[in-house]
């Protein structure tokens, strides 16, 4: 293909991207996948550019372009060379007018940036739109740091996380006797620092995993805790199936899956109720914090959406509340950095709670937030924070916010 063929191809794209955007439709990873899959003339080269053409307008942007051609008309505007490939050719682009629409703006909606904590300057926000490292979780009982950095020269291992390594974007692993053998899982360093919260002084009878989505955070709890009873439990069994093939890797565990019925999840879950010694609450939200992953998100995220995802986030603390024994704790999470889905969500979830008091002992990871979202000075486990907040840009992971709720 031409230089100017594969920036049409892009613009074509993206105009599938922003339909889906717009209608709450697939991934633009899913979208691209099929794309390329009717474009099979297209050589691994040409699909290689085209996804890169696509996906720098993607993260450039954080207002939604009219067009694909306008979300490349305004990388254009940025870029000579770009600019010159709308040569209105065969396969090309039509020559750039002098009213082109374009588009414009930063890279976070107006509307979002105006939600973020203050502490988020211009080298933060630019880091939410980063590429994202490749980020392992690995089982000590069936490798160590010497043979990974033996198959991987230029591996990294956390100094804080106890199974954490991390990779160059776009290493290949899963044709590794490592991966096959399930000594290794993806896993981001920020997802493992909120399992590493779930631990306490002693090991816990039963763990509940109230959204457990495709079971990430499930296993690695249940690699960290092989005598606990884990209960898995989440509204989707499409997400819930995903996990079996994690599952089998890992080997043998006692994870149990409970299927919830939606608005209805306490039918299932009220034989467990006040017995939990750890539930985790990986909650739904804006994804706000991983858009590093998946850029597009944040064309589809609108007030009303926020709105719902608050309310529900609300109802799910709920209903983990009811499920803690005395003595026992609520680990709340989100992929958030927007304080009413983090730091203010837990803050008016405890304040009519007595019992309840936040514990951040020995969570090390991360910096300490208040309640409105803002830097906390308080020692860990100190009154005034309300937990902590990950974020590219301070701490290389995706954005978190976490916390421990303990009841006495």
């Amino acid at each position: 293909m031409t230089p100017s063929a594969r920036v049409q191809a892009a613009i074509d794209l993206l105009d599938a991207i922003l339909n889906a955007a717009r209608g709450q439709g697939a991934s633009a990873d899913t979208l691209a996948r099929n794309f390329f899959r009717e474009r099979r003339y297209m050589g691994s080269g040409d699909r290689r550019a085209v996804r890169d053409l696509a996906y720098r307008a993607v993260r450039r942007f954080g207002e939604i372009p009219a067009s694909g051609r306008a979300a490349m008309a305004g990388l254009a505007r940025e870029d000579a060379v770009l600019a010159a490939q709308f040569d209105g050719s065969q396969y090309g682009p039509a020559l750039l007018g002098d009213n082109e629409p374009m588009a414009s703006g930063g890279v976070i909606p107006s509307w979002i940036e105006a939600l973020l904590p203050a502490l988020f300057d211009a080298d933060e926000k630019t880091a939410l739109l980063d590429r994202a490292a490749l980020d392992l979780r690995y089982d000590p009982s069936r490798t160590d740091r010497a043979a990974l950095a033996a198959v991987w020269p230029d591996i990294e291992f956390s100094d804080v996380l106890s199974r954490a390594a991390r990779l160059p974007n776009g290493t290949a692993i899963e044709d590794t006797p490592l991966w096959q053998q399930g000594a290794i899982d993806v896993q981001d360093w920020g997802s493992q620092a909120i399992v590493q919260a779930c631990l306490g002084d002693h090991d816990p009878a039963l763990v509940i995993d109230l959204c457990a989505g495709a079971g990430g955070k499930t296993l690695a709890l249940s690699a960290m805790l092989p005598e606990a009873r884990i209960i898995a439990s989440d509204t989707s069994r499409d997400r819930l199936a995903a996990m079996e093939p994690r599952r089998r890797r890992a080997g043998a565990d006692r994870i149990e899956t409970l299927l919830l019925n939606p608005k209805r999840e306490w039918d299932s879950l009220a034989a467990f109720e006040g017995q939990a010694d750890i539930v985790l609450v990986d909650a739904p939200c804006s994804g706000s914090g991983t858009w590093r992953r998946n850029p597009e998100t944040r064309w589809r995220l609108t007030p009303e959406r926020l709105e719902r995802l608050v309310g529900e986030q609300a109802r799910l603390v709920e209903i983990a509340m009811r499920l803690v024994r005395p003595g026992g704790a609520l680990v709340y999470a989100v992929c958030s950095l927007l304080p009413d889905e983090g730091p203010r969500q837990i803050a008016r979830a405890l304040c009519n709670q007595p019992g309840w008091h936040i514990s951040l002992k020995d969570m090390n990871i991360g910096r300490l937030i208040g309640a409105d979202g803002g830097l906390c000075d308080a020692p860990q486990g100190a009154g005034d924070a309300a937990g902590r907040l990950l974020t590219p840009h301070h701490d290389g992971t995706d954005g978190f916010f976490f916390t421990r709720a303990c009841r006495s």
